[in-house]
């Protein structure tokens, strides 16, 4: 289920991220803060399972409530409960599936089968999201985004561009770099549009004539002396404009304004520039197409200047965007989001976030489970048998740690309208026949075997889940006393309200 949240500015914002909305909630109490955190911790570790490692913990320690008020000592919970996940990341690291580890430099039908492995690992974090209806179509742009990085896989390099209008499937991904147009000043509309393999300037220099601000006095004693001010603060700007002209160069990008006169000076020339270039883009662009960014114009030489195979300047729904493909430095790519609402193309932005950095984990780590619940619930049994054979209070708290992991498919058919107590007694019996990967199944209101069916994730993202939710539930249970400071919840500074206005206090 998503959740439309509106903050104090009236922005509205729709998402089924965990992380998003523990973000955007006014979270005051320290013990919630620490769930914040661990689903932040969880996006940036992993990408994916901020509203499980959130769930998890709040189930953990749900289920201890009743143990602590016993007056079972939290030392003992904790001692418990970190054994318990000791062996619930072995049992995963026994039973996951190894793949393959990505190479780049196979072909043929072994790529191939890595390559549809990461789409399924994609569809699988997308199939919760708004645009779980196009999952195929963007697994697919996903993977082909993640596998165009070198070995690095910064994800620095995949750029993400928000166009309203269209369809979702009017999306595109561009290997290469792609931005919006920049503010272009009279004189643009003559400039070409399109190169090959053009050499590209990337500068830190503002290439306008503006109203001198420094407070110096000047005092002329003749409008010749004037005339010959004016005419140097030409000659400076023109000197620059043409040493970027003669350096080759064919596209002129600059972080600071380039004004008319140098736009109509460019155009003359056959030259494309762009001014007021976003820092951001400005890196990427730098990173693909090779060159460095230069803070002046007096040593443009080739080794400083970017090169890619084609520059242009496309339409894009109801912006213009600059294009550079085949760029020869980085591997780099842009995705393009088209649709509706503004907040729908924000989500398929946080969605897609996610499915990439799963496709990222599943490249550097090489092993899967499935999803749907089945691990958890396989997991559970084993620890359930587990706790059978230990003697004394860690015999129940194993128990419990068990107890909390059905969570996780209990919420999968509270959320998709299912009853959850059937499929769990089914999801039960199926799992103690030995059914390792059976899970709940949303389309027909059963379990499933959702190894076969495809659902699968980096075993990485279950294992951080498990361990993130059981240390903050144990940081939370080892805190026995809140101590908060006094001063804080003063409205003013100490003693700020004494004798205000009220004159000194006279002795009767």
């Amino acid at each position: 289920m998503d959740k439309l949240m509106v903050d104090g500015r009236g922005k509205a914002t729709i998402s089924n991220d965990g992380a998003t909305i523990l973000k955007l909630l006014d979270v005051v109490h320290p013990a919630a803060k620490t769930l914040v955190d661990i689903a932040r911790s969880q996006d940036a570790e992993v990408g994916d399972g901020t509203t499980s490692v959130t769930l998890l913990a709040a189930e953990f320690l749900k289920q201890l409530k009743s143990y602590v008020e016993e007056g079972l000592h939290p030392q003992t919970i904790i001692r418990s409960f970190r054994t318990a996940t000791q062996l619930a990341v072995k049992k995963i690291n026994e039973i996951a599936v190894s793949v393959k580890k990505y190479d780049k430099h196979i072909s043929g039908l072994i790529y191939e089968e890595q390559r549809q492995l990461l789409e399924k690992c994609a569809a699988t974090a997308l199939n919760s999201k708004l645009i779980a209806g196009q999952k195929e179509f963007f697994s697919k742009m996903v993977v082909d985004a993640v596998m165009s990085l070198d070995e690095l896989l910064s994800l620095k390099m995949i750029g993400i561009k928000k166009v309203q209008g269209g369809a979702l499937e009017d999306s595109q991904m561009i290997s290469g770099v792609a931005f919006k147009k920049t503010f272009s000043y009279a004189g643009f509309e003559m400039q070409p549009k399109r190169y090959d393999n053009p050499r590209i300037a990337l500068l830190n220099v503002e290439l306008e004539l503006k109203a001198e601000k420094d407070n110096a006095e000047v005092r002329v004693k003749s409008v010749e002396e004037y005339q010959a001010i004016v005419d140097a603060e030409w000659n400076i700007l023109y000197d620059k404009l043409e040493k970027i002209y003669q350096s080759g160069a064919k596209v002129v990008l600059s972080k600071l304004p380039i004004g008319d006169v140098a736009t109509q000076f460019f155009a003359d020339r056959d030259l494309f520039c762009a001014g007021r270039v976003q820092e951001e883009d400005m890196k990427r662009t730098m990173m693909a197409c090779g060159g460095s960014i230069q803070t002046s114009v007096g040593a443009l030489t080739d080794d400083v200047l970017g090169l890619c195979e084609l520059f242009e300047e496309v339409q894009v729904g109801g912006e213009r965007y600059n294009f550079f493909k085949g760029c020869p430095k980085a591997k780099t790519c842009t995705i393009i989001l088209r649709g509706g609402a503004e907040q729908f193309t924000e989500e398929t932005e946080r969605s897609l976030h996610d499915a990439i950095m799963i496709v990222r984990r599943a490249i550097k780590s090489d092993s899967i489970v499935a999803g749907g619940g089945a691990i958890e619930m396989e997991l559970s049994k084993y620890l359930r048998d587990y706790s059978r054979t230990i003697p004394g209070k860690q015999q129940l708290l194993i128990g419990a740690y068990a107890k909390a992991l059905e969570i996780i498919p209990r919420q999968l058919c509270d959320n998709a309208g299912f009853d959850a107590t059937n499929i769990l007694n089914k999801l039960r019996a199926k799992h103690a026949q030995g059914g390792m990967w059976y899970g709940v199944d949303i389309n027909n209101e059963d379990i499933a075997d959702n190894y076969v069916a495809c659902v699968w994730e980096p075993s990485i993202v279950r294992i951080n889940a498990l361990t993130a939710a059981s240390e903050a539930a144990c940081l939370i249970l080892s805190v026995d006393e809140t101590i908060k400071n006094p001063r804080s919840s003063m409205d003013g500074p100490p003693g700020g309200g004494r004798g205000r206005g009220r004159g000194r206090p006279h002795a009767h």
